[in-house]
């Protein structure tokens, strides 16, 4: 990889205090978008580069999505902030440090609302997580090397909590041939990687993908994908980045049916006001100063990283009950607007929609409620219940949502345009055709199927469906957990000591 011309290095290179000068603490939801404009980000999104994302039509939901969690923490502070044992003031949870299981019952209860208003990801949960993690990482490698990694660590978000941004989670990698390692890859840049370190601080280079509003974060955490060995020393890294550093390449990802808000009306959007968002970020040398640098080749805790935050992550997964909830009121509301609302098979059919999502929601609080404390003094879900979270999440979105579609009924994708409502000789035959029952607006049918539409298919899909089964692991990923945490031998000694069966001792 080129290193940057000597022209460029004044601007990249610059300290941590530098870094934070330039972010201005942040309260209301207003505050949030006046904090994205003018960062000269390059972001491209459909072969152009996007001038202000904040005003981009296709981006402006995603980031709607994000301010509603500050606008949660003003309107519920008692579950959306959290008194910083740091600060000793109320912070946002999305920033706060786990204390006990409290805290993550009260995240996942505020997952679930976030999800509820938004009907979509709301982009925060993987970089809480990974704040999560930090701490018990960075405290482990103090421990076995003397190093400075936990204080550096708790001075960043000391800055964090005051200047409320947002962290993203740069985890992915694209990972290049998977039957290779890290160090052995063709281009060393399909894992992220250590190209070079300076008396000020260390470059990177490589790429991290999916990552969930990326561009709407204030700072991006790169670190390992995976287990590492010796030979990997180099891909063992954790720094911060601003998301406006020297070098960041944004690349927008498409989502089903985004175009539609470019189109003059919003009915057609489902959801217009608020949608996820996942890009590639390209990193092309990009800068991190030692202070920002919290793991630098102690590759042995990679895999630990990658467990701890898996833990953590599967289990914020109920925020995808948030979502089911708008799922059941949107099919129970097509079928009043249908006049079946008192069918038996339709009541039977939202009553399995609430046992599944229930059933997500119970596994992560579970997980939660039975979190342990780690040495650093932070707690930690209870990793096989929140595999077990996360494998429902891969399932049971899917079934809700051909539950909804069931009850929604072909119209859902049959409906013409919403300009073809409002046509002169077009409009009085829709608005005589889809009518359901007499006293319900055509308009208000349309809207729902459309809403129904855009979470099962559309753009919001992404945020129900394809994130439940991929984000934090494919399905595989949690039962390989669950299958190492299964105890099963123990297990089969309760069964033999009943059956009166010499049993094994377990070491």
């Amino acid at each position: 990889m080129a290193q940057l011309p000597d022209t460029m290095i004044g601007s990249a290179v610059e300290s941590a205090c530098d870094r934070w000068a330039r972010f201005k603490p942040i309260v209301t939801g207003e505050d949030y978008l006046a904090s994205l404009r003018g960062r000269n980000i390059t972001c491209y999104l459909f072969g152009e580069r996007v001038p202000e994302p904040v005003d981009n039509p296709l981006i402006r939901p995603s980031i709607n999505a994000l301010k509603a969690t500050y606008d949660l923490a003003i309107e519920d502070p008692e579950l959306a902030t959290a008194l910083s044992p740091l600060t000793g003031t109320r912070v946002n949870r999305f920033l706060h440090i786990v204390e006990g299981p409290d805290d993550l019952v009260r995240k996942n209860r505020m997952q679930r609302r976030l999800g509820q208003i938004t009907g979509t990801c709301f982009q925060r949960c993987a970089g809480l997580d990974t704040i999560s993690v930090l701490h018990s990482i960075t405290y482990d490698i103090d421990a076995k090397y003397g190093t400075d990694y936990h204080q550096r660590y708790l001075e960043f978000l000391k800055q964090a909590q005051a200047h409320n941004v947002i962290i993203a989670a740069g985890m992915t990698d694209p990972k290049g041939d998977r039957s290779k390692r890290p160090h052995e890859q063709a281009d060393p840049d399909m894992f992220m990687h250590v190209t070079r370190r300076t008396p000020e601080g260390l470059y990177v280079s490589g790429a991290k993908a999916h990552m969930t509003g990326g561009l709407n974060s204030h700072w991006i955490c790169v670190m390992p994908t995976m287990n590492l060995m010796a030979e990997d020393r180099d891909y063992a890294v954790v720094g911060m980045v601003p998301a406006d550093a020297e070098g960041l390449t944004f690349i927008y990802g498409r989502q089903s049916c985004d175009t539609r808000a470019l189109e003059s009306g919003k009915i057609d959007q489902g959801n217009a006001q608020f949608a996820g968002q996942e890009t590639l970020v390209v990193f092309d040398d990009v800068f991190i100063p030692w202070e920002h640098v919290f793991m630098d080749g102690e590759y042995e805790f990679a895999q630990d990283m990658v467990s701890r935050f898996t833990a953590y992550h599967r289990a914020s997964y109920v925020c995808k009950t948030g979502l089911g909830d708008v799922m059941i009121g949107a099919a129970a509301t097509i079928a009043e607007y249908n006049g079946v609302e008192a069918v038996s098979h339709i009541k039977d059919k939202l009553v399995e929609m609430t046992h599944l999502n229930e059933t997500i929601y119970s596994s992560g609080i579970a997980s939660s409620h039975e979190a342990e404390a780690l040495p650093s003094g932070i707690f930690i879900n209870d990793a096989t219940l929140a595999n077990v979270c996360k494998h429902n999440v891969t399932r049971f979105p899917y079934e809700i949502a051909r539950l909804a579609q069931d009850l929604a009924g072909g119209a859902m994708v049959t409906l013409p345009s919403e300009t073809d409502f409002n046509h002169e000789v077009a409009g009085p035959l829709l608005q005589k055709y889809f009518k359901g029952r007499e006293d319900i607006p055509v308009e208000q049918r349309v809207r729902i199927l459309r809403l129904i539409e855009s979470m099962t298919l559309g753009r919001n899909a992404v945020g129900y469906l394809t994130e439940s089964m991929h984000g934090a692991g494919s399905p595989q990923a949690q039962r390989i957990q669950l299958l190492r945490t299964m105890e099963v031998e123990k297990k089969k000694n309760l069964a033999k000591k009943l059956a009166d069966i010499p049993v094994k001792v377990i070491a």
